[in-house]
């Protein structure tokens, strides 16, 4: 998530457009990455990592496969069963790097999705959940928006119906592998 805030609508007076104001400069970067995990007969849960990125000579401007690892093994740690993950095909989820961390962990199964699937995966819809939750917010600070982006994503942890909805959003069946 970028620091320039996604639109929304809104209602206002005729004649008068209402409009907030953002800097145009860019102050830093945060990156968030997301995992819902299903177990047949428990409510959904989510996982969750932010990276802020300040922008600075050198940094990585998005998550590392280190990154990726540690929200995998604390996936692990929470849930204290193996894990089949669905990634997308993006770079960092197939790179050299990734393949060799992943084969270093037997309780962790890798499965890809097509090569653009967005309505396969559902964290996309929680996601878009969330920037909609953060139309036309102005953040004066990466701070600040990193603060509200930890409440919204620690909020819908408790929430395991929409939780679950975004899990049946994808129209795949969770409950019985064996079928398709």
């Amino acid at each position: 998530m970028t620091g320039r805030p996604p639109k929304g609508r809104t209602w206002g007076r005729r004649g008068i457009t209402p409009g907030i104001r953002v800097s145009g400069r860019s102050r830093g970067r945060l990156s968030a990455a997301g995992l819902l995990c299903y177990r047949p007969g428990l409510p959904a849960r989510l996982c969750y990592r932010l990276r802020r990125h300040t922008g600075r000579k050198g940094e990585r401007r998005s998550l590392s496969e280190r990154d990726y690892i540690s929200l995998l093994d604390g996936a692990h740690q929470l849930l204290k069963a193996p894990l089949i993950v669905v990634w997308d095909r993006l770079s960092t989820h197939i790179s050299k790097a990734m393949k060799a961390l992943v084969a270093e962990r037997d309780w962790l199964t890798v499965v890809l999705l097509p090569g653009y699937a967005p309505d396969l995966n559902p964290v996309e819809g929680l996601w878009a959940h969330i920037k909609r939750s953060l139309a036309n917010l102005a953040a004066r600070t990466l701070s600040e928006l990193e603060t509200l982006l930890r409440r919204r994503l620690k909020a819908l942890q408790y929430r395991h119906g929409v939780l679950d909805g975004f899990l049946a959003g994808t129209g795949l069946n969770l409950d019985r592998p064996d079928r398709p």
